[in-house]
């Protein structure tokens, strides 16, 4: 079992590209192609989100506490041999670009799932320089016990990349690339 967390939904539309491209449709489409990859090569796959809306009751007081919490539970339910988040970046200044992955600080199996879909980026983009990142803040990373990533995709504040995330074709590549990742981490590590 995997579980694909397409980041953000519903009230939180995650980063707002420099177009007005919505972080939260984005990840769902580059979610879904993924979990078809998936499914196509035998894997049982579990998503946190299958429509816009968020993990969260509408009466709720705090929708995004109560969001992050509930997507925690599925991934706990679900018992996964990993978790794959999709995200999408922005920055300040916007000749920033290049897809990320990101892995909990102290998970060795983490960060070397990592490593292996980062590689996988720099093949759809060459000039990608960047390197997976050790992180120990981001709530999802330090909740969950499944080994667990976050592929920030690309720059939404970036014209460029932003127009390659909002192009169905590239969203493809994309989730091809992270597939090829974590067919080839669970092939060398289980």
């Amino acid at each position: 079992v995997i579980v694909i967390d397409a980041g953000h939904g519903g009230i939180d539309p995650g980063k707002i590209g420099i177009h007005g491209e919505q972080e939260k449709e984005i990840n769902l489409k580059i979610a879904e192609i993924l979990k078809t990859f998936l499914e196509l090569d035998g894997y049982e796959v579990v998503m946190t989100r299958t429509e816009d809306g968020g993990l969260y009751d509408e009466n709720t007081s705090n929708k995004k506490v109560q969001d992050m919490k509930r997507r925690i539970e599925v991934i706990e339910e679900a018992d996964p041999i990993l978790v794959v988040s999709i995200h999408q970046n922005s920055y300040s200044e916007e000749y920033v670009k290049g897809g990320q992955v990101f892995y909990y600080g102290t998970s060795e199996v983490s960060k070397d799932l990592a490593e292996t879909i980062q590689k996988q980026l720099k093949q759809l983009d060459p000039e990608n320089k960047r390197e997976a990142k050790a992180n120990t803040s981001y709530y999802l990373l330090k909740k969950t016990s499944r080994p667990i990533v976050i592929v920030e995709c690309g720059f939404l504040s970036n014209a460029a990349e932003a127009d390659k995330l909002s192009d169905p074709l590239y969203e493809e590549r994309l989730a091809f690339r992270i597939f090829m990742g974590i067919v080839q981490h669970i092939r060398d590590t289980y």
